[in-house]
């Protein structure tokens, strides 16, 4: 009686040996044609070391960035308290799914990968040109291939890596998706702080218009009609026609006295008389009349010429009630529009403060440097691949031609293989007849 046990063992040690002999067989006709793999191995190890050297070199220049956490602070402690060991459980784990991300590291991905920051960077670096592409949609996609924008999903940094030929421009390009970035965030910024000094921005501009409006007219009407300060005017006035009417009463009862004297044919009494004349006609032109301004019965044009041909210094006493009315109004609306513009600008500067403390603000960690090393190609590892795909091949082509040699001629895969190739050849004897005919 067979044993199947030992039916089994048999077999696997015939197939073990055959397996060996096999191996044997295909290391000795490797052997055979040794030189010819040594052969084609150098020259494709030489043909690998110059292709490896005739690819441009690559450097990388890179930066990370952090991106601001926008949580509260109730928000911080459970995220806090999900990574702690035993914390919260199931509950902490929760609160860090949601809470521990930030949320803006998406966006800033976003935007870095955006149109806008790509469009900028190809027209400031004239990527066209570099990349000798004619549009813009394929220097893009071009500019999209060399730069790689990752997220550590623990951290949230942000790192930007650039490829390119120059080290000075892939640090530079790495710096421009820096200032990018913070410049469109800082204009698509929609925060509460940022809408409040855009308005009060806008008022500001107005108030000032309004302002030098005010203050101009002010100017001209202090400038048409002597008016400085309308109180202190009046004092002064007040105070010198006091004093003129005192003089012109003393010198009127002199007067009396010496024409008692002299006579009215006297020298004196007519000094006297000439200089009660001039004090009668300084206190005529201080006191004035109470007739309507010039401006309100002619032109502006009337009044400014009156006035130069008079020569007046300061507008009469009895016109300073007329005057302090338009005067009045208009100072106190230059005070108003002074009191709103300082108000506002007060204003603006807290919130421009309250803006840049709710703009979201690019964190750099590493800054990018000139990086001093290619990042491609690998110069070693292409000549070594290239040399050892070449023996690979070589050797697959002398075991398939060995094989293929001592297959039967009637194998069903012989004769398909043959009928292929006959094919093959009468076809490509056509083509290339009918090219020499038309030629």
């Amino acid at each position: 009686m067979v044993n199947p046990s030992k039916m089994a063992n048999d077999h696997k040690v015939e197939s073990q040996a055959s397996e060996q002999t096999h191996w044997a067989i295909r290391a000795g006709l490797l052997w055979k044609h040794r030189r010819i793999l040594l052969k084609v191995t150098a020259i494709a190890l030489a043909a690998g070391l110059c292709l490896a050297f005739a690819i441009p070199k690559e450097y990388t220049a890179a930066t990370s960035i952090m991106p601001p956490d926008q949580q509260g602070s109730g928000a911080m402690l459970l995220a806090a308290l999900a990574g702690r060991e035993g914390g919260l459980g199931a509950l902490g784990s929760l609160a860090g799914g949601f809470l521990g991300e930030r949320q803006t590291t998406p966006l800033f991905i976003a935007l870095l990968q955006s149109g806008t920051v790509s469009g900028h960077l190809i027209r400031r670096f004239d990527l066209r040109q570099v990349y000798h592409k004619r549009y813009n949609v394929d220097a893009a996609k071009h500019l999209a291939h060399v730069t790689k924008i990752t997220e550590d999903r623990k951290s949230g940094v942000i790192t930007i890596k650039v490829e390119d030929r120059d080290p000075v421009r892939a640090r530079d390009l790495a710096q421009a998706y820096l200032e990018e970035l913070n410049g469109l965030v800082t204009r698509t910024s929609t925060s509460a702080a940022r809408q409040e000094r855009i308005f009060i921005e806008q008022r500001l501009h107005s108030v000032q218009g309004n302002l030098e409006h005010a203050q101009l007219e002010l100017s001209e009407f202090s400038s048409k009609n002597s008016t400085i300060d309308i109180k202190e005017q009046t004092r002064a006035m007040v105070d010198a026609g006091a004093r003129v009417q005192g003089e012109l009463l003393v010198e009127q009862s002199g007067l009396q006295s010496l024409r008692q004297i002299y006579g009215d044919g006297n020298v004196r009494v007519r000094e006297t008389e000439a200089r009660i004349a001039s004090l009668q006609h300084d206190l005529n032109k201080m006191t004035g009349s109470s007739a309507p301004l010039v401006s309100e019965r002619a032109g502006d044009s009337d009044s400014k010429s009156t006035s130069d041909e008079k020569g007046e210094l300061y507008p009469p006493l009895r016109q300073l009630p007329r005057l302090a009315v338009p005067y009045a109004d208009l100072y106190r609306r230059v005070r108003v529009q002074e009191a709103v513009f300082e108000l506002l600008t007060q204003q603006y500067e807290i919130a421009s403060i309250d803006e840049a403390k709710d703009t979201p603000a690019v964190k750099v960690i590493d800054p990018p440097g000139v990086p001093e090393r290619k990042s491609f190609p690998p110069r070693l590892l292409l000549t070594v691949a290239f040399a050892l795909v070449a023996f690979v091949g070589t050797s697959a082509v002398i075991l398939m031609r060995e094989h293929w040699s001592h297959m039967d001629a009637l194998d069903p895969r012989k004769l398909l293989a043959s009928e292929v190739g006959t094919v093959l050849r009468r076809r490509f004897k056509r083509v290339s007849e009918r090219g020499r005919v038309s030629i």
